[in-house]
């Protein structure tokens, strides 16, 4: 069976190379103009690790029960095994940030496995062995507090929400300094055509405001409609 997001659901890498080329905010307003839930809001880099792109992973955490025994396995150590070469993990903890739900032997067996980046709906700990790894990591909060005897994973690669932005196995995730947006995959080509269009119509406006014209013309109509007259 074909992993999520393996080589057969884009098998040059072409869409993902389009989407890096892109910044998270062209891409979260195409996906508002196409109806689709834009960039989740609250999540950044806990290092400046620049923009990265990947099909998603998932991991679903909850907090754990008093009196249940401990896991036999750490929360995201089977996402690590599931996950291929560019892929991102994204962990969803319902915005908790009492404890971290992603840490530094996380982050290197992640590194290791050729994962491209984590997305955290939560807080991330050991923040300052991230950047030595060179693993993109962006989360709510950094903390120093343990997930261990506080969260435990619930399930691996199945769909997850993260905040009120659906994320499903091998869907296309693309993160920069501004936040983090998720392109469905069988949307994909839409979304990422649309942004690319609204990219194209920036740059074009931002030459007419350096060639000297008045940003009340430049930024008029045109730019407030671009993507669509109707919220």
């Amino acid at each position: 069976m074909t992993r999520p997001g393996a080589p057969d659901a884009d098998p040059d890498g072409l869409l993902l190379g389009r989407l890096v080329a892109l910044d998270c905010c062209v891409v979260s307003d195409a996906l508002d103009a196409l109806g689709l839930p834009p960039a989740i809001t609250g999540i950044g880099p806990v290092w400046a690790c620049g923009r990265m792109a990947g099909r998603a992973v998932t991991v679903s955490l909850e907090p754990v029960v008093p009196g249940t025994p401990p896991p036999s396995r750490h929360l995201g150590t089977e996402a690590i095994s599931q996950a291929g070469p560019g892929d991102v993990i994204v962990v969803s903890n319902g915005g908790r940030t009492q404890a971290g739900a992603w840490g530094g032997l996380l982050a290197l067996a992640a590194s290791l496995a050729g994962v491209r980046g984590v997305v955290i709906d939560g807080a991330c700990r050991d923040v300052d062995e991230m950047e030595p790894l060179g693993l993109a990591v962006f989360a709510r909060a950094p903390v120093a507090r343990t997930a261990r005897r506080r969260f435990v994973e619930v399930a691996t690669n199945v769909a997850i929400g993260i905040g009120d932005v659906p994320v499903a196995p091998g869907d296309l995730v693309l993160a920069d300094g501004s936040g983090v947006a998720v392109v469905p995959a069988d949307r994909a080509e839409d979304v990422i055509a649309e942004a690319e269009r609204m990219a194209a119509e920036e740059a074009a406006m931002a030459a007419l405001l350096r060639s000297g014209r008045p940003a009340v013309d430049v930024l008029g109509r045109r730019y407030e409609t671009m993507m669509g007259d109707q919220p």
